[in-house]
């Protein structure tokens, strides 16, 4: 394919933005970059006139979570939780376990469908379905291949549910990491961590096991002090923090995942930096919760590698930006906290080089000769000067997601001037719809048991 006409934004470092420019795209792979009356179409090559457009990199989200799409305009019986355990324990909990493989796969293709919307190529997520454990990590991968995204995968194990679905969640895990390891057509599209809850749902014992049995080179995804009850909780069962629990069971290391960190101290952060875990901030769902805002800018500053996800919320990237970049002056009352470089810091440089942590070297989140041909084309007419250096200000006060007219991953066309390619997206709202219906009634009847 040749992409034609277009304005590069290339994210490098530094970051260019160069006009009239045509990209060529072979083998998943960007391979020419160029100016546009030097780089013409060769036979039989597709063209795709931009029109002017901005080609910017392929958006990645660091954590996210597809089976939650089904709590959308869901009501919660009684009082509304005023804590994020009695959210845990009145929303999310009675709603994953009213899932089954259909559902999850309903749900992620859902999301998937919301994430070729909003320009989303890499996705990082987080399951739990805990009546439809087996095989659940196999029906979400389908979803992502027919979708034409990448996409980490992993399970959530927990004890909460007793110890044959713990053990269950294990089983699922170290089941996808052996298929991904050795179906070699899958690298680089689909990569596998091995999932953990959180630490005040997991025992000492599921802990040990899962180190034991999980390959040295995999790490673990796990939540970790969203809320200051997971540090209560690993303080009355084990004396320590939770990082310092974790690290104690082998859990963190450089290809693991921290998710949240609110409520680490000083030394916590410290373990993070020292084992180079990476931390993902989620602003959108920390305020929805009111559990406190982490301080990822102390955390950069210290040489921790923090990334950005949306922890379930739309694929919409943009907005998280927009939410961690508001969010911390308000937390702070200070109008100079989180800068539009600490956003793009995140954003774009952390992610994408979590993307070649966990997907064997892949260059993604940049527009370079051999990146992966991973892109947007974004309509933006900036009625003031546009450039490199204040690009990120663009994005935050200008940019929408409804700007995107076309999503390209894996050098396929996943959508082309805002018309889906890939998938049907009135048929899977419309199976959607029918499908939540029915797992808000099983949501239900959690209560009424």
């Amino acid at each position: 394919m040749l992409i034609q006409n277009c304005s590069i934004v290339t994210w490098g470092i530094p970051n260019q933005i160069l006009d009239r420019q045509s990209i060529r795209i072979s083998a998943e792979k960007i391979v020419e970059i160029g100016p546009a009356e030097s780089l013409l179409p060769a036979d039989g090559e597709e063209v795709l006139d931009a029109r002017g457009q901005f080609a910017m990199p392929g958006l990645i989200c660091a954590h996210t979570h597809f089976y939650s799409a089904f709590s959308r305009g869901m009501a919660i019986p009684g009082p509304a939780p005023k804590t994020f355990p009695e959210i845990l324990d009145k929303l999310w909990w009675p709603l994953d376990r009213a899932l089954d493989l259909e559902d999850v796969r309903s749900s992620a293709l859902a999301c998937l469908v919301n994430a070729i919307r909003h320009g989303t190529t890499t996705l990082i997520d987080h399951h739990a379905s805990p009546n439809a454990i087996e095989g659940s990590l196999d029906v979400i991968a389908e979803s992502v291949l027919d979708a034409g995204l990448r996409a980490s995968l992993c399970y959530e194990v927990t004890d909460r549910n007793g110890f044959e679905q713990a053990e269950a969640g294990i089983q699922e895990n170290l089941r996808f990491i052996r298929r991904v390891q050795n179906e070699p057509a899958l690298k680089g599209v689909l990569s596998a961590t091995f999932g953990l809850h959180a630490s005040l749902t997991v025992s000492d014992a599921t802990l040990e096991r899962s180190r034991d049995l999980t390959p040295e080179d995999v790490g673990f995804h796990v939540h970790v002090a969203e809320h200051f009850s997971d540090e209560d909780d690993s303080l009355a069962k084990a004396g320590t923090r939770v990082v310092d629990r974790l690290a104690r069971f082998g859990i963190l290391g450089p290809k693991s995942i921290a998710v949240h960190c609110v409520h680490v101290d000083q030394r916590e952060a410290e373990l993070l930096r020292e084992s180079q875990t990476w931390v993902t901030h989620q602003p959108r769902s920390n305020m929805n919760n009111a559990v406190g805002m982490a301080a990822v800018e102390s955390m950069l500053r210290a040489g921790i590698k923090v990334g950005l996800g949306n922890d379930g919320f739309s694929n919409a990237m943009w907005e998280e930006w927009k939410a961690a970049y508001l969010a911390h002056k308000l937390w702070q009352r200070d109008p100079r906290r989180m800068g539009g470089y600490d956003v793009v810091q995140m954003a774009i440089y952390n992610n994408a080089e979590l993307v070649a942590n966990q997907f064997g070297g892949l260059k993604a989140g940049e527009l370079s000769v051999d990146s992966a041909a991973d892109l947007i084309l974004v309509d933006y007419h900036p009625i003031t000067p546009l450039t490199a250096g204040n690009l990120p200000w663009h994005i935050l006060f200008g940019f929408n997601e409804s700007m995107i007219t076309t999503t390209i991953a894996r050098g396929k066309v996943l959508m082309r001037d805002r018309q889906l390619v890939t998938l049907d997206e009135e048929k899977i709202a419309r199976e959607a719809r029918q499908r939540a219906a029915r797992v808000w009634e099983r949501y239900n009847q959690e209560f009424a048991a």
